[in-house]
């Protein structure tokens, strides 16, 4: 029994530019919009499309999305044939070999594809946020006979040099490709994802297997396009973020607070699916000032809270005031502390009267490349002491005591990365 078209999710992904948030858990694993992780919008976009079968290819830090995912039951993926499965890269008897580059991680799970004997195959990244049809791409890359379809996005000309971008023609069938080019020739980016015929994705896998760092833009799409492939150009107008950096990331979460958001968690037709876990209901004290914010279930909030993100699960004391942050679930926010633009991990504790996000701008000493945007950063399981102040552009992680703040301070710029805690 063969299955028109199965999807393959990349999902393996290290998030390096979103510091210590991705430290322990894979990309993709990483909450979003208060009750989500953000693989769970690929997820529903395949269930929503009438993709019922997902092959899932994690390799970093995979507990979490493994226990997030489980047997697929929030996304009506528990089948008994199809449904999701996650593959992570497994020993080989003569080498152990993590997966190097997209395409092979593709490659390495041909037998998985093969299991389905599928008309076509989806390639998909689990670090997008946005709602697609990929049914209506399936008709497109059927009508034009295409071998490959190749999702892209109009993006503004000034930054198409940070993206893949292809040149088509008025039929929309790809003539070239430029992987981040200076001086760019489209403004059509590539989002990464992609229905390839099987038969053709199948030879060209087999064909370059060799390659090192074996990967779809770079390698698998111009092999195929140099032999005479028929590639084409859908062309997607919806919201789709990359969340790959800690500012996307906070800029994406606080647009979910828009009165009329541009990207709608509501919608009945296009629902979000997500593993529910059993809480018990919010619980907003007549002490509390709560704006403008998404307060995800079991949250106790008796001080001030504005422009947020809450998940479930977190305590605001009487007296402590949250604005323009996103706070992940099973946190703690203690008496009279101030929290102003900052992304705050699972399961941490805030000190009373502390302050995040005060003084000066100053540049990261850990990683300029990462921790910008004006951002505290701060990992999972995090402590942090009372009466202490934390400047910008900051980094924490780990069990911190008043010793590691001189002064009393982690002044703009700062980090404190308790040993074995990665950046």
């Amino acid at each position: 029994m063969s299955k028109e078209m199965i999807a393959m999710l990349l999902a393996g992904g290290q998030g390096s530019r979103l510091g210590v948030l991705t430290s322990d858990v894979a990309k993709p694993a990483v909450a979003f919009g208060g009750k989500y992780r953000i693989i769970d919008f690929p997820l529903s976009n395949c269930i929503n499309s009438g993709i019922d079968t997902v092959g899932v290819l994690t390799q970093y830090q995979p507990l979490v999305l493994n226990a997030h995912i489980g047997i697929g039951v929030p996304w009506d993926l528990d089948r008994n044939y199809g449904g999701v499965t996650v593959l992570p890269p497994y020993e080989r008897s003569d080498n152990s070999e993590w997966y190097s580059g997209t395409a092979n991680a593709i490659y390495q799970n041909m037998k998985y594809m093969d299991s389905y004997d599928p008309e076509y195959v989806l390639i998909l990244s689990g670090d997008h946020i946005y709602k697609m049809d990929y049914e209506a791409m399936l008709d497109f890359h059927k009508q034009n006979q295409a071998d490959i379809t190749i999702a892209t996005f109009p993006v503004p000309i000034e930054e198409a040099s940070r993206f893949g971008v292809v040149i088509a023609d008025e039929n929309k069938k790809i003539s070239e490709f430029e992987e981040k080019p200076e001086h760019p020739r489209s403004n059509l980016a590539s989002m990464g994802i992609y229905i390839f015929s099987w038969k053709v994705l199948r030879d060209a896998l087999i064909a370059l297997k060799d390659q090192p760092n074996l990967d779809f833009g770079m390698h698998v799409i111009p092999h195929c396009h140099e032999n005479g492939k028929r590639c084409f150009a859908y062309e997607f107008n919806g919201y789709w973020k990359d969340v790959g950096t800690l500012g996307s990331y906070w800029e994406a979460n606080m647009e979910l607070i828009d009165l009329i958001p541009e990207f709608n968690l509501y919608e009945e037709f296009w629902k979000i699916y997500t593993q529910q876990t059993m809480i018990e209901p919010q619980f907003i004290a007549g002490s509390a000032n709560v704006s403008k914010s998404i307060i995800g279930a079991g949250c106790e909030i008796s001080g001030e809270v504005a422009n947020s993100v809450l998940g479930a699960g977190i305590t605001v004391e009487e007296g402590a005031v949250v604005r323009d942050s996103i706070i992940m679930s099973g946190t703690r926010i203690k008496k009279g502390a101030v929290i102003d633009k900052s992304i705050i991990a699972e399961n941490c504790v805030i000190g009373e009267n502390t302050k995040l996000g005060v003084g000066d701008y100053a540049e990261s000493k850990l990683s300029t490349k990462v921790y910008a945007f004006d951002l505290v950063t701060i990992g999972e399981n995090t402590i942090v002491p009372d009466n202490v102040t934390i400047g910008k552009n900051t980094a924490l992680k780990g069990t911190t005591n008043p010793a590691d703040y001189p002064g009393g301070a982690l002044e703009s710029g700062g980090y404190i990365i308790k040993a074995g805690e990665g950046a």
